[in-house]
């Protein structure tokens, strides 16, 4: 999506903003299911769906390389196009160097920065960039790459993104500056800092970046939940045609040693304790319209500080997954890199290449999501139905499909609207809400076509869906 493409796509985006479909409940009446128009402008792109790590694993190059055949494969399977964002709090504490390593890595994998996390200097090397290019090229995948703020100079900088865009090549999506700048200060910055000092430094990097790269592209300002200096950010992107798009972060809740970071919290239709409020996404939009640019979620997930056991790594973050990111989807938004790495709580894939990888249950629901990618939103309605509930439709290639997300401990049985049928085709669901093992998504077991759309509990189903729908009709010139 590019400027040019956004505006059209926030208009359609505001028709279809209840498309998670938050129902309302209402006694004594059946749950029922009305369609509305397509929204073509609501295409869900190729590289929605993402990965986030933290910068600090470019210290092992053999992470992220052709070499690395296990993850590679996991990654490909998760989807066929998609993007690597590499950015997280160590990305404040890295420095470039073009020579080769002198000594083994420092470890072999290098999980989410939590508050535990021991800060160390880190080194990416030329090397690395190299293995990260046979890595993307392999799984055909783009890179969101960040830069140090923080802690670093100018002239790193340079140097690393010249080195960056040179080997990266096309896989190179865009570079953002700094990590989560809106808590910089009392850590790198003093107790004044705000945006207007987070835009003066920005924009010296900036300049020093397209300098050596005229042909750098940007994103930002990839802040972790202070909303004023995204509507900055907007702001100043206005007079850089070479920043292409707009990033933050959600967490649905947090820290992790909170007593609320529970199953049934994060479940619910906003976890108490969301970095992002729905209140505020107006903001999003708000920034979107002001820098004509397409907006993505550069990193989140279930809960911050490395994720809650128990929660972060069971069935239902793969619930809770599935869900935020197809809301994510009928707002609009570009894309959703969910953070991980190494062994964390909440990662979508653990592991080494030492000991094999493993897809968590979060993994499943990333994938439950990427099925949509391609399709056109389709504007729904989910009438007396338990706020635990979502309903989506798609449309691609001339076929309809809907998505049930039960997040309830009962059945959900929706009426279709009048000669609207769906057949299962798709199930994502586990042995228990609280299960770690055994999450899977799988082909549904029966498939009849019913007027009625069922969804067994704490389940998300696809169905083939065949219905009278309208497509929205573009406005007469005159």
């Amino acid at each position: 999506m590019n400027r040019r493409e956004f505006l059209v796509a926030m208009a359609a985006s505001a028709a279809t903003s209840t498309l998670a479909c938050s129902a309302q409940s209402m006694a004594q009446a059946s749950p029922s299911l009305t369609l509305g128009s397509v929204q073509p402008q609501l295409t869900i792109p190729e590289e929605f769906v993402g990965l986030s790590y933290e910068s600090a694993q470019l210290a092992n190059p053999d992470f992220f390389s052709a070499k690395n055949h296990a993850l590679i494969q996991i990654v490909r399977e998760l989807a066929p196009r998609g993007n690597l964002r590499l950015g997280g709090g160590s990305s404040e504490y890295t420095t470039y160097s073009d020579a080769a390593p002198s000594s083994p890595p420092p470890f072999e994998v290098f999980g989410p920065d939590t508050s535990k996390t021991v800060k160390q200097g880190t080194i990416t090397s030329s090397l690395a960039l190299r293995n990260l290019r046979e890595f993307l090229d392999a799984t055909n995948w783009s890179c969101l790459y960040g830069l140090n703020l923080g802690q670093g100079t100018v002239e790193n900088a340079v140097r690393e993104a010249a080195a960056a865009d040179k080997i990266l090549g096309p896989r190179l999506f865009a570079f953002q500056i700094g990590n989560e700048p809106d808590s910089f200060r009392r850590r790198f910055r003093p107790e004044t800092y705000g945006p207007e000092d987070f835009l003066a430094e920005w924009n010296r990097f900036h300049a020093a970046v397209l300098t050596a790269v005229p042909q750098a592209k940007f994103a930002g300002p990839d802040i972790s939940n202070k909303l004023p200096y995204l509507t900055a950010f907007a702001q100043e992107a206005r007079k850089h045609p070479d920043v292409i798009l707009l990033t933050s972060h959600y967490y649905a809740m947090g820290p992790a040693s909170s007593p609320e970071a529970t199953l049934q919290n994060l479940l619910s239709p906003e976890p108490k304790l969301a970095t992002l409020k729905q209140r505020d996404l107006h903001v999003i939009a708000e920034a979107q319209q002001t820098a004509q640019l397409p907006y993505r979620m550069s990193e989140g997930n279930s809960c911050w500080d490395g994720g809650k056991p128990g929660v972060s790594d069971t069935f239902a973050s793969a619930l809770w997954c599935a869900s935020f990111m197809l809301q994510c989807a009928a707002r609009g938004w570009a894309g959703v890199n969910l953070h991980g790495g190494g062994n964390g709580y909440y990662t979508p894939i653990a592991g080494a290449p030492s000991t094999g990888f493993t897809r968590r249950p979060e993994y499943f629901g990333m994938r439950f999501a990427q099925r949509f990618v391609g399709a056109q939103v389709v504007a729904a309605n989910l009438n007396s139905a338990s706020p635990l509930v979502d309903a989506f439709v798609f449309k691609s290639g001339g076929k309809l499909e809907l998505a049930l997300i039960n997040k309830t401990d009962t059945a959900f049985n929706c009426t279709l609207s009048s000669g609207a049928l769906a057949a299962p085709v798709l199930v994502l669901d586990g042995p228990a809400i609280d299960a770690k093992e055994g999450v899977q998504l799988s082909r549904a077991p029966h498939r009849h076509y019913s007027n009625l759309a069922t969804a067994a509990p704490y389940t998300a189903v696809v169905f083939d869906f065949k219905g009278a729908i309208t497509t929205e009709r573009k406005p007469s010139r005159r």
